[in-house]
Parts: C-alpha cells; sequence; structure tokens
C-alpha cells in the first residue's frame, strides 16, 4: 500500500542495461523535433561535471510499446516531458510508456506531458496515469488530486497534464503510462496458450501479416458441427487495436474470447448456435511501435477502409477480402460487425451505429445496444449514437454498414480509457483491466439474449471439453491464399451479380 501522497509503482524490465551515456538536457535541442524514443537517457543538471549519481533521474521508452521522445529539465524537482508523435504522421501524440530508474529514495519529482496533440481530455475529470515498479509489478492509478491538467502559457498555450511523485525505492524501476498497456508480445503469448489447450471449438489462423511482418491473427470460435462442409452459418465478426493506443480494446476482446471458450453454459449455447471470427489486433505494428492512432506508415486505418492497400495496409486489407468473401457465400449470413475501441474524453461504454434510410432496420439497430445495457452496469446507452457523419465514411462501421444487407448490424463499441458511472450515482468508478474483461464477458453473453437462446441453455450440460485428436471431418475455417481464390460456386441467397468488391456502392 502506498500511503505518502506521492507514493506509486513501477516499471517492468526484462533485462539489465549497461551505464547509460551521460547527456545533459540541452543535448536533445530546444526546438520539437522528436526523431525517436529517448534510450537510457540521463539527465543531469545545468552545469553539472562531476559523477552522476543516485537520483540523477535515467529515462528509457526503447522497449515494445514505449513512448516517450524528449526530456528538458526544468530545475532540480520539475521536468517537462514529450511524447513521440506517431511514426510517419506528427498529428497524434497521445499514449506515452516509460522508465524511470537510479532514483533517490524520497524523492519528489513534477513530471509535465507538454505536447498533447488533443486538448479535450479525461484528465480534465479525474483521470491519472498508470505506474507501476519493479518490485510492485501489479499496475496502479496514481492519486487524481496529485494530477494537473490546464492550459500552459509557458508551452505556447498547449494543454498540459502534470504529475507530482515520490520515488520510494533506489532499487526500483518505475513505469508510468497513459492506459493499461498491452502488447503484441502480450497479445501473442495468450494466443498461444489457448492453442495449447486443443479445444475443438477453437481455432487460430493467421490471415495475413503487418508491413514489419508481424502476425495478422484470426480466431474461430464455434461448435465443430458448424463447420461442416454446406453447414449454415450465422457469423459474428470482431476486431480490435486498429488505434494500437487503445489498450482498453484489447482487454475488452479478451473477455470475449475468455467468455466464449469457456465451459460456461452460454458459451456452450452461443458457439452452437453462431460462428464467432474475432481479429484481436488489426494493427500489431502500430502497437509494437507504441504509436496512438497510426500504423508504421503513418496511416490511421479506420480511415482506409473503402480502398485499403495490400502493400500499405495489408492486415486491413486482408480483413475486408474476407468479410467479402463471406458475404458472397449464400451459406454465411454476416449477422454482426463490431470494432472495438477506447474513448479519450468520456465514461462508461458505449456504441455507435449507423443510420438507415429504412426505419424498421433502424429501430431494429437498437436492440443489441439496449440490451447490453441491461446486461452490464457500464454501458450506457444515452451516450451510444448513430450517426453517417462523411469524416466517419472510411470507418469499418459505416463501410460495413453499406456493404451488408438489412440483416446485418454494425457497430463501433467504445470504452472510457478511464472509467465508468454506475446509473443512480454520479461517483466515477475507475476502470481496471478485469472490469474491462467483464464488459466483454457481458458483450458476449449480450448475444443469448438478442437470438432469444436461453431454452437453449436450460438443455445444456457441461461435459469434460472434447479434444482434436484428430482431423475433424468438416471444412477447417482457416484461409488458404486470398479470398479472391475462393470463388463461390454454389447457389443460394446471393446471386452470382452480387459477387464484387462494394468499395464501389459509395
Amino acid at each position: 500500500m502506498y500511503v505518502d501522497v506521492f507514493l506509486h509503482p513501477v516499471f517492468w524490465s526484462t533485462d539489465l542495461y549497461d551505464f547509460p551515456e551521460v547527456l545533459s538536457c540541452n543535448d536533445l535541442g530546444n526546438d520539437d523535433t522528436i526523431g525517436g524514443n529517448v534510450s537510457k537517457y540521463m539527465v543531469l543538471p545545468t552545469g553539472y561535471c562531476g559523477q552522476p549519481k543516485k537520483g540523477h533521474l535515467i529515462f528509457d521508452a526503447c522497449f515494445e510499446s514505449g513512448n516517450l521522445g524528449r526530456v528538458d529539465q526544468v530545475s532540480e524537482f520539475e521536468y517537462d516531458l514529450f511524447i513521440r508523435p506517431d511514426t510517419c504522421n506528427p498529428r497524434f501524440r497521445v499514449w506515452f510508456n516509460f522508465t524511470v530508474e537510479n532514483v533517490k529514495e524520497s524523492q519528489r519529482v513534477i513530471f509535465n506531458i507538454v505536447n498533447f496533440s488533443k486538448t479535450k481530455s479525461l484528465y480534465r475529470d479525474g483521470m491519472a496515469p498508470m505506474v507501476k515498479s519493479t518490485s510492485r509489478p501489479k499496475w496502479q492509478r496514481l492519486p487524481p488530486k496529485n494530477v494537473y491538467y490546464y492550459r500552459c502559457p509557458d508551452h505556447r498555450k498547449n494543454y498540459v497534464m502534470s504529475f507530482a511523485f515520490c520515488f520510494d525505492r533506489e532499487e526500483d524501476i518505475y513505469q508510468f503510462a497513459y492506459c493499461y498497456p498491452y502488447t503484441y508480445t502480450r497479445f501473442q503469448h495468450y494466443l498461444d496458450s489457448l492453442q495449447k489447450r486443443n479445444m475443438d471449438y477453437f481455432f487460430r489462423e493467421q490471415l495475413g501479416q503487418s508491413v514489419q511482418q508481424r502476425h495478422l491473427d484470426l480466431l474461430t470460435i464455434t461448435s465443430p458441427d458448424n463447420l461442416w462442409e454446406g453447414a449454415e452459418q450465422k457469423v459474428v465478426f470482431i476486431t480490435g487495436r486498429i488505434h494500437p493506443g487503445e489498450t482498453p480494446s484489447s482487454f475488452v476482446c479478451q473477455g470475449i474470447i475468455d467468455f466464449l471458450i469457456s465451459q460456461h453454459p452460454i458459451a456452450r449455447a452461443l458457439r452452437e448456435h453462431l460462428v464467432f471470427k474475432i481479429a484481436p489486433m488489426l494493427n500489431p505494428d502500430g502497437v509494437y511501435l507504441g504509436n496512438y492512432r497510426c500504423s508504421l506508415m503513418g496511416f490511421d486505418l479506420n480511415r482506409h477502409w473503402l480502398d485499403p492497400s495490400p502493400w500499405a495496409h495489408p492486415t486491413l486489407h486482408g480483413v475486408k477480402q474476407l468479410i467479402i468473401q463471406m458475404y458472397n457465400d449464400p451459406k454465411t449470413s454476416l449477422e454482426f460487425y463490431i470494432d472495438i475501441h477506447a474513448h479519450s474524453t468520456m465514461m462508461n461504454g458505449f456504441m455507435y451505429g449507423n443510420i438507415f434510410e429504412d426505419e424498421v432496420r433502424f429501430q431494429r439497430q437498437a436492440v443489441f445496444p439496449k440490451l447490453l445495457c441491461q446486461n452490464a452496469e457500464d454501458f450506457s446507452y444515452s451516450s451510444t449514437s448513430f450517426n453517417r457523419d462523411a469524416v466517419k465514411a472510411g470507418t469499418g462501421r459505416r463501410f460495413l454498414g453499406g456493404l451488408l444487407d438489412h440483416t446485418s448490424y454494425c457497430y463501433t463499441l467504445e470504452v472510457s480509457f478511464y472509467s465508468y458511472i454506475i446509473g443512480g450515482t454520479t461517483a466515477a468508478v475507475p476502470y481496471t483491466e478485469e472490469a474491462y474483461m467483464k464488459l466483454g464477458r457481458n458483450v458476449a453473453r449480450t448475444f443469448l439474449d438478442y437470438y432469444r437462446l436461453n431454452p437453449m441453455v436450460e438443455k445444456v450440460t457441461i461435459p469434460m471439453p472434447r479434444l482434436r485428436k484428430e482431423r475433424p471431418p468438416y471444412k477447417h475455417p482457416l484461409l488458404r491464399g486470398p479470398a479472391s481464390s475462393h470463388p463461390n460456386s454454389k447457389g443460394g441467397k446471393k446471386s452470382s451479380v452480387n459477387h464484387k468488391d462494394p468499395s464501389n456502392s459509395f
């Protein structure tokens, strides 16, 4: 327990580092040019010429999902910190994730994050940075009373977030972050652990690769009976982390996955009735690099659904091709598309939906978020909205809403970076990793209500999970090439005249 108003945990380190090169803050220059993350950067007082000693702080962000571009010492007790912009895109500066070491016990400091690209922020409403240390590896939020968000005349009247902190253990390395980190490596370890369980209703495939050759993973969760050749499928397609700094998306997505693969009677009923396709990390390069919104090449992928490039936006291109393939399959009904994000200015979980000329379709679109509101205390239907803003035309929700037929519903699921407010109260409850995952479990459970599958749950028993020992006698859900190499030769609900890339429908 951290008793001092300034005390707080944290950093995780993967290895030991050599003693850093000694630099002064002036070596970084006085302009706003930031070429990369600081690497074991020691800050010495101006004019100091002696040997480095305890209390001369060492900053580092050269690790997975790290972000800190520059450090200026204002005084012995105060430091200005600059977020590194997204790679190839200077517009976005929100995510930060860095470590501090070589501290003195009881050393008190003020850190100022001085170059946010957004002015509106939940820091106005009590949000605080995350912190942990090597001896206390669980992430905690700083006390809101130690955090200040204000317009600063010393920084071109930009908005600055300052927080006070006291380092209490000299041997610890401390880590600070905008929100709970969820790295690409953690995600890969999680999927590896699921594969080792050898569940016959869980399939993992590599749908493609990012520009830097990281995996685009696609999960299929359903009863094996739904994968027999010729079986009709009702598909729920879920994506996450197209914006890499929106880490709550991964926790919500993991909550969905954990529930769907469980032996809970509701999960078993859902697997019997539905096929879940989940691409949990659409922007693995951006996640790895510590970007907030963009890919390696500086693209906001959620504005390129209309015409994604196979070389510039390969992960988005791969997912779009798969969705078009399913759209053109007469045996497949793509009923839901949900893209999971995190929101930097609003509380609670909520959804964005589309506007349709067909009033019945528009009204039916409201059913799922209303049901979710009944199941999840942190989900707000009053914050849910439906729009067709021109600026959103390239998003997954808008593009697929224009592509799919009247039986399909497309949503953006947003969840606050900070907190939720339970109905009937005014107190903000800060989100934890577990609370994000709980929202994911409640999203999954809501499909039971939507499809009125309660009678199926009453019939469900809970046998031992089946293991895959032999190749199953049904079609495997993995793609063996691009979607165009799987032409649809069957008749059915969709005519061959519809077999086209619907991007041109806009």
